[in-house]
């Protein structure tokens, strides 16, 4: 860290300083490092007292009336000790997954192969069912998605563009920060991977924070403090705009279009998360730099006279247009007006992905060529797992007789108000992303539970499930709480107390503005019935 800061010092403003693979990694704490040594051991003993010695009375007398239809009819078929047996194996199996996952006791994508295997063996799935998740028009849909943002990053269009408007509209302080929400929030369309956007946007900002004062290290200042931070949660807020802006919403999104039969259509997410996103970018902005950390007047000026030349220079390196960048407007422009309008001509986001790639890959009127495409199968697999234990809750019905067996042992009234649900609800998935590292661990722990919720106390999945759903990207509190989360903090332009400082008041003031938008936002796209009754 401290060579790095040498290096910035003699030269902050040189871009390749902020390589993403330059950065320092961060070390694992002690914490960290006893849990991943003991997290694959606790992960077999939890499976094997739960899966042969565990007597969970819950599972012994399941009315199957109260199960989904699919499952239902898998508990008429095999009989109540067969389908009580399947339960405790997918108990079993995900307790182990949560474990290993939250530990990283072993890398995330080995313990999905291994969820995919424990499935199949304990029969809680047949092979067709587990296996052909790694096909789920979801998982071709995210596998699309990075060869589409491999193209925007290989003909440099993402790039120029994040450029171009920090040097058109990022003259003065304030403008910056404005001009880094449309940034983000226009790469988020197109690119599902937070990562990746961080990766493309960390050099511009950097060197912007370094125009204005700020080198990190000893050379912190509260514009480098806001830049980089606001920019962490614009990622992820982007993110939560759009059901294709990362994996974990399009898991989302097939979790409750299967509860529901019916698909979640990009233009239907979007209508109604963007608005949600944008408001909390712009709440971002005024808590940065009006409350937490107010700019001085020194720090609403350049520091370094002539700075911004650098990233002018860097554009004008770039050259003019070229033809592959003029034919990549073309065709991510129709690809975005084809996913924004699916829910009228009715053709998937996957279909339309399928339609985009093959034009970014087609030989002379393509883009990119395969190899220059980056596909992350790691994450993909991960993913895959994901889908398996989705499949598994659905074939079991496990947190739905988990649900029931909670309230029925607590003596909770059928009558318990929508309001009291949905705030436990949101404020339970809001703030668990302060522990989970996983969003799509968290996705599949509480989507499901909303579903169940919703089921039991006969309100609808969408009221429940989808704004719990919009909840999945607040993931920028702690440097763990996710890889941008990681990766900026070894920027060494914040504390670990200013991240925290700052998340966290963003976290709560999110989960206040969720129960305004269900009164009124929500409750005029008829999500939430009558609103909330609580203001």
């Amino acid at each position: 860290m401290e060579g790095q800061s040498k290096t910035r010092a003699n030269n902050p403003l040189d871009m390749s300083n902020y390589d993403i693979n330059k950065l320092p990694k961060r070390e694992v704490s002690g914490f960290e490092s006893v849990l991943r040594k003991s997290g694959g051991v606790l992960a077999v003993l939890a499976f094997v007292y739960i899966y042969f010695f565990s007597d969970f009375s819950f599972l012994k007398d399941i009315n199957p009336d109260q199960l989904s239809a699919h499952a239902n009819n898998l508990y008429n078929q095999i009989g109540a000790d067969a389908f009580r047996i399947k339960n405790i194996g997918m108990l079993a199996i995900f307790t182990g997954a949560i474990i290993l996952w939250i530990t990283e006791a072993i890398p995330n994508y080995l313990t999905s192969l291994i969820v995919i295997l424990a499935l199949v063996l304990t029969e809680v799935l047949p092979e067709v069912d587990a296996y052909h998740q790694l096909g789920h028009k979801v998982m071709w849909l995210n596998i699309l998605s990075f060869v589409l943002a491999s193209a925007l990053v290989t003909t440099g269009i993402a790039k120029r563009f994040a450029l171009w408007f920090v040097l058109k509209f990022g003259k003065k302080a304030s403008s910056v920060f404005f001009s880094f929400i449309i940034i983000n929030l226009v790469l988020s369309a197109f690119i599902s991977a937070t990562t990746a956007k961080a990766a493309i946007l960390l050099p511009i900002f950097m060197v912007i924070a370094a125009v204005y004062g700020a080198t990190g290290n000893s050379h912190r200042n509260n514009f480098g403090r806001n830049i980089v931070l606001q920019n962490l949660l614009q990622i992820n807020m982007g993110a939560g705009a759009f059901v294709t802006g990362s994996g974990a919403n399009l898991l989302a999104a097939s979790l409750i279009g299967g509860a529901i039969g019916a698909d979640i259509f990009f233009a239907d997410w979007m209508k109604v998360a963007m608005p949600l996103s944008i408001s909390v970018m712009l709440l971002g902005w005024f808590v940065g730099v009006k409350i937490i950390f107010r700019l001085k007047p020194e720090e609403r000026v350049p520091q370094i006279e002539g700075g911004l030349d650098l990233l002018k220079e860097e554009l004008a390196k770039m050259g003019k247009l070229t033809f592959n960048e003029y034919k990549s407007i073309v065709i991510f422009s129709t690809v975005l007006l084809l996913w924004v309008t699916d829910s009228y001509h009715g053709i998937s986001a996957t279909a339309v992905a399928f339609l985009g790639t093959v034009a970014v890959l087609l030989p002379r009127i393509g883009v990119v060529k395969w190899n220059d495409v980056q596909i992350p199968w790691h994450l993909l697999l991960f993913s895959a797992g994901a889908y398996t234990l989705g499949a598994g809750f659905k074939a079991t019905d496990l947190p739905s007789i988990s649900v029931n067996a909670v309230f029925d042992y607590f003596n909770l009234s059928s009558q318990t108000p929508f309001w009291v649900l949905y705030v436990i609800l949101t404020a339970t998935m809001l703030f668990s992303a302060l522990v989970f590292q996983s969003k799509t661990m968290r996705t599949l722990i509480f989507i499901p539970i909303a579903i169940g919720i919703a089921n039991r106390f006969g309100f609808s999945v969408i009221s429940l499930a989808l704004p719990v759903a919009f909840l999945i990207e607040h993931v920028y509190v702690l440097p763990f709480n996710s890889k941008p989360a990681a990766l900026l903090y070894e920027t060494d332009m914040y504390s670990l107390s200013d991240t925290f400082k700052y998340g966290f008041f963003m976290m709560s003031l999110t989960w206040v503005l969720n129960l305004v938008l269900a009164e009124t936002w929500y409750r005029y796209w008829d999500i939430t019935p009558n609103g909330l009754g609580i203001f």
